[in-house]
């Protein structure tokens, strides 16, 4: 029996960063090192460990607006409509949680220029915010190619050339400063950075209670959901069904707090799937389904990472794994998918079928109940756990749909009316 688990903020956004920079290979630890810049200006310029703090986080989960690894390009290529666009969205969902709100400014502000700031230019949410520029347009900046200590003077070039138009004067001095550094360098293009960040001391010592992990697993579950209109609620109704599901089942109340989280972030993988497959209108190819079958495994991969999450991992990335063994990726017996993980399967297909999709639309009751008693004869789901899904269909069907049009309702209203700013 499960008891009640808390878990470090800075954990959960370490790790939430690092899945965030998966998306898009060419740009591989982008935020992690952005972050790090940031972090050792701010202290260069003798900042309070609050604004540390908050520079160090907003460094982090700077992207979290590019919901998708389309607009990631985009935001690389200097799309200028793409810019304002996760500006504006990651303002929003930073907004969404108690401990990132406070860095929802900054977030806004990371690509605005330093003579088009409407803050006075010294007020410390204006020097923050160009703090936080300055890191991610020096990262972008890095060719990965190349020996970091061979760019430092073209990249040094750069920042110097913006001074005065894209970049306060004063933080591109103090960056000098911090340059003439070769172990600022080293450490930002070393393969062993998250580990260095770990070790930073640079995120606020804060424990979650279930409480908190749930909110900010709802944050998460959001980013996830939110890469494509077709998926915009899958998280929230998996997670409401799978605690309703779980409770049926005769969990405890601590088991199905965690497996309400896993629900939220069991797709957590799906950041590495181009929309262009996740929206396409026909099957998939094999080379696309290939791409697809990633997903579970890099949802726990990450999850695994995080201290007092063990056992969501597995939860949650275990969904497309079948009794027959014959799922994916992990290939798993039947003896080692535990309950958990059999109700996560079950939740998951039902609220995924049930969804409309780029090539189909969502089935209804009775073709849903057929599919899920076919595929529990068939050796590929537990039998008891779809039983008692399908016994209470009726039931969980509703509280699910108004768990998901609660998401519909911030999708539309909240982030999609970024698009049009």
């Amino acid at each position: 029996m499960l008891e009640t688990v808390s878990v470090n903020l800075g954990n959960l956004v370490l790790a939430f960063s690092d899945a965030l920079d998966m998306a898009f290979p060419s740009l591989a630890a982008h935020q992690q090192r952005v972050a790090f810049i940031a972090w050792e200006l701010a202290k260069q310029g003798n900042l309070s460990r609050e604004r540390c703090e908050n520079i160090f986080i907003a460094g982090l989960l700077h992207d979290i607006g590019a919901l998708s690894i389309e607009e990631k390009k985009a935001v690389h290529d200097i799309d200028t409509y793409a810019f304002e666009r996760h500006c504006i969205r990651g303002e929003r969902l930073f907004q969404r949680s108690p401990w990132l709100a406070s860095c929802a400014g900054l977030v806004r502000n990371h690509h605005l220029a330093w003579s088009a700031s409407e803050e006075p230019r010294n007020a410390p949410a204006a020097v923050d915010a160009q703090i936080l520029h300055l890191a991610d347009d020096l990262e972008r900046h890095i060719d990965r190619g190349v020996y970091i200590l061979n760019q430092v003077e073209r990249l040094l070039d750069r920042l110097r050339a913006l001074a005065g138009r894209e970049l306060n004067p004063d933080i591109v001095d103090l960056f000098g400063e911090l340059a003439g550094r070769e172990e600022f360098w080293l450490d930002l293009s070393s393969p062993r950075l998250y580990a260095l960040l770990g070790r930073k001391n640079a995120l606020p010592q804060i424990e979650l209670d279930m409480t908190g992990i749930k909110a900010f697993a709802g944050l998460l579950g959001m980013v996830i959901d939110f890469k494509s209109s077709f998926t915009a609620t899958h998280s929230a109704g998996v997670s409401r069904s799978v605690a309703l599901l779980s409770e049926i089942a005769g969990m405890t109340r601590a088991e199905i707090d965690l497996m309400e989280v896993a629900g939220l972030l069991h797709d957590l993988g799906k950041l590495v799937v181009p929309n262009a497959i996740l929206e396409k209108p026909a099957g998939l190819t094999t080379a696309e389904m290939n791409v697809v079958k990633q997903h579970t495994y890099h949802t726990f991969a990450i999850l695994n990472t995080i201290p007092g999450f063990q056992t969501i991992a597995g939860w949650a990335a275990y969904h497309h794994e079948r009794l027959d063994g014959k799922g994916y990726p992990f290939k798993l017996p039947e003896g080692v998918i535990d309950q958990g993980a059999r109700i996560m399967a079950v939740a998951d297909l039902f609220t995924a079928i049930a969804e409309d999709r780029p090539y189909r639309k969502g089935m209804k009751k009775e073709a849903i109940r057929k599919i899920l008693r076919e595929q529990a004869n068939l050796g590929m789901r537990d039998t008891r756990i779809t039983k008692l899904l399908v016994d209470n269909m009726a039931d969980i069907g509703k509280s699910v749909a108004l768990e998901q049009e609660a998401a519909a309702t911030f999708y539309r209203t909240e982030l999609s009316s970024a698009d049009r700013q």
